[in-house]
Order: C-alpha cells, then sequence, then structure tokens
C-alpha cells in the first residue's frame, strides 16, 4: 500500500490511511516516513473514515470485519481494492511496463525502472520492494518513484488473481512456478495476461513461459541456455557479490559484456527479462546494458546485512521453493555453512506449499547446514492452521536434513547466536514481515557482542 499511496500523493491527491501494524507499534520508522510525505494516519477503528467525499481503497488482506470498512459501509462510500486502483492509473499510461513471474518481479521491475530512469524517461515506477539506487536521505523506502514521463513501470501480483486487471502495453512473466494459487489457476492468469500485450517478454528456460512463447512471433524472448531466444546470457562469471555475463542479441548478433551488482544466476535472468522490456520500448541495448552496471538492488533481495566475529548475516525475501532454491545456490556457490532461518508468510500459502516446500529444503540444503523455523507470520484475521512450521520441520528432518521448529522467533534468535561459528552465513528468510530486517540487524548486533565467542 505504501508505493501506491506514495503515487497518489506525488500526483496531487490527499491521502489517509491506517493499518494494524500502526495499531500494533510496529515499524515506526515507515509511519513517520509516510507523515512526512503529508499522508496523515489513522487508528483502523474507522474513525479515520468519516466525509462523504473519501474512497476507500484496502489491501486485499483488510477483511469485511476491519471497522474502517464498516465505516465507509455505514456511510455508503466507494470501496476499491489496491491492485483495481493501481490498474487504472496504470492502464492509463501511454507507455506501459507490467513485470509480473512467480519469483523475480521486484528485482526486474527495480532494474527495469532504473533502465528506463537512465534513459531519461521520467517513468513513474510501482514496486513491491524498496528500490536501493532511487532511495535517498528524505526518501528512505523508495519502493515508488512519481515521474513526469509517458512510462509506467510496475510490478503486478498474481496471488489475489489482479494481474487479470492490468492492459499493458509490455507484458513480462519472468517464470510461472506454484507458489499461491493451484498450477492450472496459474496458467490461465498469466496466459491471459501476456495475450493482452503488445509485445510478451517471456522466459524460455522456464516451462510454463515457454509454451507461453508458442506461436508468438512478436515476443521477446530471453534464456541462459537456449540460443533461439533474442537475449541469450552465456559465459556467466559468478562472484560472491557480483555477477557477470555475456549478453547476445540473437537478431543483430550484437554481444555486450554485462557486469551486475547483485549476485546469483537467478539474477542473470531477471537482468535479460528487464533488458527485454527496454527493448520493446525502444531503448537502446548498449544503454540498457550500461544502466544496469550500476544497479545497486533491491532492499531484502540477496541483502548483507554485515558480518561479526566471521559470521556474515544476510536478509531475504524468499518464501517460496523458487526463491529459496535460487538463494540457497548463489550461496552454496562459495565455501561456508548455512543457517537459515525460514519464517512463513502465512497459514494458508504454507498449506499449499507443504510438500515443495520440504523437498526445496531437503534438496537445496548441504550437511552440516542447519534449517530453523518459527510460527508463521500472523497479525490477525481468520485463517485455518492444518499445517505449521512444525510439519515442515518434521518432513525435511526426516529426508536427513538438521531442522529444529522453535515456534517463538526471538528463541530462533538465540539458538542462530548458540550456533553460529566463524565462516558461517546467516540467513534470516520471509517475506510480508518488515520487521525480518531489523531481526537480521539484531542478530549482527549480538555476534559484535561477543567477540570471544567459542569455536565449537
Amino acid at each position: 500500500m505504501l508505493p501506491l499511496a506514495l503515487i497518489l500523493r506525488g500526483r496531487g491527491v490527499q491521502v489517509d490511511g491506517s493499518d494494524r501494524s500502526l495499531d500494533q507499534g510496529r515499524l515506526g520508522s515507515k509511519f513517520e516516513f509516510l507523515k512526512r510525505q503529508g499522508i496523515g494516519l489513522f487508528a483502523q477503528d474507522g474513525s479515520g473514515v468519516t466525509s462523504h467525499d473519501q474512497v476507500l481503497v484496502t489491501s486485499a488482506a483488510v477483511e469485511e470485519t476491519v471497522p474502517d470498512v464498516q465505516a465507509a459501509r455505514r456511510l455508503d462510500l466507494p470501496m476499491m481494492r489496491r491492485a483495481e486502483l493501481l490498474a487504472a492509473l496504470f492502464n492509463d499510461a501511454k507507455r506501459s511496463v507490467a513485470i509480473g513471474g512467480t519469483s523475480g518481479k521486484s528485482t526486474t521491475t527495480g532494474m527495469a525502472g532504473w533502465i528506463f530512469a537512465q534513459a531519461g524517461l521520467k517513468p513513474t515506477i510501482m514496486n513491491g520492494a524498496v528500490m536501493k539506487n532511487f532511495v535517498a536521505p528524505d526518501v528512505p523506502f523508495a519502493s515508488a518513484v512519481v515521474g513526469t514521463g509517458d512510462a509506467f513501470v510496475s510490478e503486478v501480483d498474481e496471488s489475489d488473481g489482479s494481474i487479470a486487471l492490468y492492459r499493458p502495453k509490455v507484458a513480462v512473466v519472468t517464470n510461472v512456478s506454484l507458489d499461491h494459487k493451484s498450477m492450472d489457476e496459474l496458467r490461465v492468469l498469466f496466459g491471459d495476461f501476456a495475450a493482452k500485450a503488445e509485445t510478451a517478454v517471456l522466459n524460455l528456460d522456464n516451462e510454463e513461459t515457454r509454451m507461453l512463447a508458442r506461436g508468438r512471433d512478436e515476443a521477446i524472448t530471453f534464456s541462459l541456455s537456449d540460443l533461439r531466444a533474442q537475449l541469450f546470457a552465456g559465459r556467466i562469471k559468478p562472484a560472491p557479490t557480483s555477477i557477470a555475463f555475456e549478453l547476445t542479441e540473437r537478431d543483430s548478433g550484437a554481444r555486450f559484456d554485462v557486469r551486475l551488482g547483485v549476485p546469483g544466476v537467478h539474477n542473470v535472468a531477471n537482468a535479460l527479462a528487464a533488458l527485454g522490456a527496454a527493448r520493446a520500448c525502444g531503448i537502446e541495448l548498449g544503454a540498457a546494458v550500461e544502466a544496469l552496471g550500476t544497479f545497486s538492488g533491491i532492499k531484502r533481495r540477496f541483502e548483507i546485512v554485515g558480518t561479526a566475529n566471521g559470521v556474515a548475516v544476510i536478509d531475504d525475501f524468499a518464501h517460496n521453493p523458487d526463491k529459496i532454491a535460487a538463494t540457497l545456490a548463489t550461496l552454496h556457490a562459495f565455501p561456508g555453512r548455512l543457517i537459515v532461518m525460514f519464517q512463513p508468510h502465512g497459514y494458508g500459502p504454507l498449506r499449499l506449499m507443504k510438500e515443495p516446500l520440504i523437498e526445496c529444503f531437503a534438496e537445496e540444503l548441504h550437511d552440516g547446514d542447519v534449517l530453523l523455523m518459527p510460527d508463521p507470520a500472523f497479525y490477525g484475521g481468520t485463517t485455518t492452521r492444518s499445517v505449521t512450521s512444525g510439519d515442515i520441520v518434521a518432513g525435511v528432518a526426516a529426508k536427513g536434513r538438521e531442522a529444529l521448529y522453535i515456534p517463538e522467533r526471538a528463541a530462533c534468535g538465540e539458538k542462530l547466536i548458540a550456533l553460529a561459528r566463524p565462516g558461517d552465513r546467516i540467513v534470516v528468510m520471509g517475506a510480508r514481515d518488515d520487521t525480518l530486517s531489523e531481526f537480521a540487524a539484531g542478530l549482527v548486533a549480538r555476534l559484535g557482542s561477543h567477540p570471544n565467542r567459542a569455536v565449537h
């Protein structure tokens, strides 16, 4: 909701809001930032919903029983879901680029947005995460950019089906795999999404997106393995905090050396997707490659928080099997034991992804690695707790990996500190909970306060 509020405020709209986190006293710095932007804050008790001039915009997590919704009903106010309003703004743009997919959306959106900005297009950018390139002292939460040009680059979400609301000129699909919905539902959503666009940018390395490319001669395809793709990445050279590759454009035969300041083969795929979006909008490929060289990343995407007493702490948004596998593969390309704390982002996703998560951790963790899991993030509302973190841990342990279920996150932190020894990497994984970043930073501070830690 924050980036949408920033875009509306930047366009001169009066914006007020409420949030469960505000009432719970969490994320104070974010709410202070919103107030500095001229956005009014209210308790989520209906007290901010009082005027017939208001429109109530809610996220998918806001249920009918929330007092703000009840107040809007009493006043007979117009109501919209967040995605409906964002789609209306997006669809009105002359040069609209929508970036969808199960994994890599936020990073690809950040990469494409940075390319467009460096090309002088002054884009509006809507992202689900903070883009480091746009962070400034007065804008610490740069998950949105309000531009004056005709380009609108937006991450779009399939988890609530809202991707169906967008009518993009350019539709990027990074990949399609199991996450919030069944594969049958996802195939329909992403198939319709790509079909509506004037140009689709599609990944030939993912089975589902490769099928979307069949019969679409106008599509821009990319790959790390298929030489038939319009954009091909070869000669990949990974490093602990970066990665380089050679980009070949099939039609022209042109080749470019690309160096990214973010690690992981998955980020090569994200870069190709962003380059495909730039190419679809007429940005010269060499200029786009040059811009990518100065892309500094996305908060909570393989973010190295700090190192203390020989232990590195990494904060990562990974929360589904594909994302988790990509992060663990990137880390395992270099020496060091992994101590992973994975906090699921809800009981519903945990129920849907139980077996794939167990398989992912069993396959991607190495001997000596340790998995710790607290209970899922939960801030209220109705949900079924038929599958818990304990079920995932039991499944992973049954397959021979070391896994511990510790319900309270604070106790997980104690165990992480107790286990860590020089050369280890602690990885904090999870989505939809910004306090995980504070938790990760706290681990670095606590590791640093134990200079005489015994090596065990």
